[in-house]
């Protein structure tokens, strides 16, 4: 079992668990819940699947090493352990209880996620289980994404959240977000089609929108099918890595809406697209608890930000 060697955050919002695996690893992970919405309606758990991050996309402070692929084992202690601070017996009778490999690595560079997926449902009593994977889709998962199908609609049909972070609708920027090599726009419009069945949710293309990124709706419409896709909107949360690569938020919080990129919610909404502005609770920046942060930068790092990480002492 995981061994906890730090906590920070606050009970009506968040926690991050600083953890030692079994195999040594030091992780992070979180649940966290929605306010005024209680836990037994919504509760979120956001685990780690890699040791580190190969890929250092520029708003994420996860990405400054990498040391390796966590075994289903250690990925499966990260879930045990919080589920069983809540529910000792395992059965977690939760409306929406969803579980995001999404805090550190990605995903798709660990098929031990895949078999993860296929474990959940027989160790948890979990009616409301809704997996979800945010990936990049880099160059070299095929096979990781086919048995993501195949374990899909053998227990998560129509309770499966799929999301694949974009970020720009240009290639060279999106390169320069993203810095490795990734499915091409064709690539995941294919997939989505393939993934989504009747009665499935619609697949995600979510952009961390910064004033910077450069995002067309008709590009957006020339690949991706409104049937098919959903459109996710969220800031680029107070980091280390978007403050030194001069990444300004452009959602305005107060109207939760974007300020440079409003054409583009609206074009893509008279195309046809369901999109979502999502903000969440600001108060998680404080906590570290936020996609793109990682609460060990913040403690290696001499010359500390204000903006962010303030619970973690």
């Amino acid at each position: 079992m995981v061994k906890i060697l730090n906590k920070f955050g606050k009970e009506e919002i968040a926690y991050v668990y600083l953890g030692q695996t079994s195999m040594g690893n030091v992780v992070e992970f979180v649940e966290s819940i929605q306010p005024p919405i209680p836990r037994e309606k919504k509760w979120v758990l956001i685990v780690s699947t890699l040791n580190g991050c190969p890929v250092g996309c520029l708003m994420c402070d996860a990405g400054g090493f990498y040391g390796g692929k966590l075994t289903k084992e250690e990925i499966m202690e990260q879930i045990l352990y919080l589920v069983k601070t809540r529910y000792s017996n395992y059965y977690v009778p939760v409306k929406k209880f969803k579980i995001q490999f999404a805090r550190m690595g990605e995903p798709a560079f660990n098929k031990a996620v895949i078999d993860v997926l296929d474990e959940l449902p027989k160790i948890l009593k979990a009616p409301g289980l809704l997996p979800s994977i945010s990936t990049i889709a880099p160059i070299g998962t095929d096979d990781f994404f086919d048995r993501l199908i195949e374990v899909k609609e053998k227990y998560y049909n129509g309770k499966f959240q799929l999301q694949f972070s974009i970020h720009s609708t240009d290639e060279e920027q999106r390169n320069k977000i993203i810095p490795v090599k990734k499915w091409s726009f064709k690539r995941i419009s294919e997939y989505g089609e393939r993934f989504v069945k009747k009665g499935d949710r619609k697949v995600t293309l979510n952009f961390a929108l910064a004033k910077e990124n450069v995002v067309d709706a008709d590009v957006i419409k020339k690949y991706f099918s409104p049937d098919k896709f959903f459109i996710k909107i969220t800031p680029i949360n107070p980091t280390y890595s978007s403050l030194k690569n001069n990444l300004t938020s452009d959602i305005d919080i107060e109207q939760n809406m974007p300020v440079t990129h409003r054409d583009f919610i609206e074009k893509l909404k008279d195309y046809g697209y369901d999109v979502l502005v999502s903000i969440g609770e600001i108060e998680e920046n404080q906590i570290g608890s936020n996609c793109g942060q990682y609460v060990r930068k913040h403690i290696l790092e001499k010359q500390k930000i204000n903006v962010a990480y303030s619970y973690v002492k």
